[in-house]
């Protein structure tokens, strides 16, 4: 019986075809593995620009509900310029409001610019007065496509408003910022109303 035993062994060309296989296995569970990592790594880039774009507008968004103008105070402002760069959209949105980055009333103004090649989304935030504190200015989102912002006034949307030609704030504003994602644009739009001063 110990001879049977020691004659069942291996042959050469079985632990050959074994390797063999388990390469093949471990090959395929290897690329495997990339593929997966490297579509995540994608999604992951996607949705960082997507959470990016609907922060951007949730806090526009915020500071416009807060929007305070009044045709007496010289210090409050609400304008929206119509201004393009090589075509792209780029509005320049400025206004008066009570911001929570400094104390009082504020001059927030938002505004994209090109940057190396690419267009950046910025906010400038100064006191509506002089006073003790330094201007702000902060890079909201980089590389997006568009920055647009439109107001109601009667049926139509315009891109231009001056309250201070106009002696009042618009009801309703409309900011849209289009990235690209994938090689494909995709825009982002938010209506807003200023609440300061409206009936809820």
């Amino acid at each position: 019986m110990l001879e049977r035993l020691k004659n069942k062994g291996f042959t050469l060309i079985e632990v050959l075809i074994a390797v063999t296989l388990l390469s093949i296995i471990l090959g395929a569970l290897y690329s495997t593995f990339f593929l997966s990592e490297r579509a995540m790594g994608a999604v992951d880039e996607s949705l960082l620009k997507l959470r990016e774009l609907r922060t951007a507008l949730d806090t526009i968004g915020r500071e416009v509900e807060a929007v305070s103008y009044s045709r007496t105070a010289d210090y409050t402002a609400f304008r929206v310029q119509d201004r393009d760069i090589y075509g792209k959209q780029a509005s320049r949105f400025s206004f008066s409001c009570f911001s929570p980055l400094s104390p009082g009333l504020s001059m927030v103004s938002y505004y994209a610019e090109e940057t190396d090649g690419r267009l950046v989304l910025f906010k400038k935030v100064k006191p509506a007065r002089p006073g003790p504190f330094d201007d702000e200015e902060a890079e909201i989102m980089e590389d997006i496509r568009e920055f647009s912002v439109e107001v109601k006034s009667g049926d139509r949307w315009v891109r231009t408003w001056d309250a201070g030609e106009t002696g009042r704030v618009p009801e309703e504003i409309r900011v849209s910022i289009t990235v690209s994602i994938k090689g494909r644009e995709l825009s982002l739009y938010e209506t807003l109303r200023p609440k300061i001063g409206r009936l809820l």
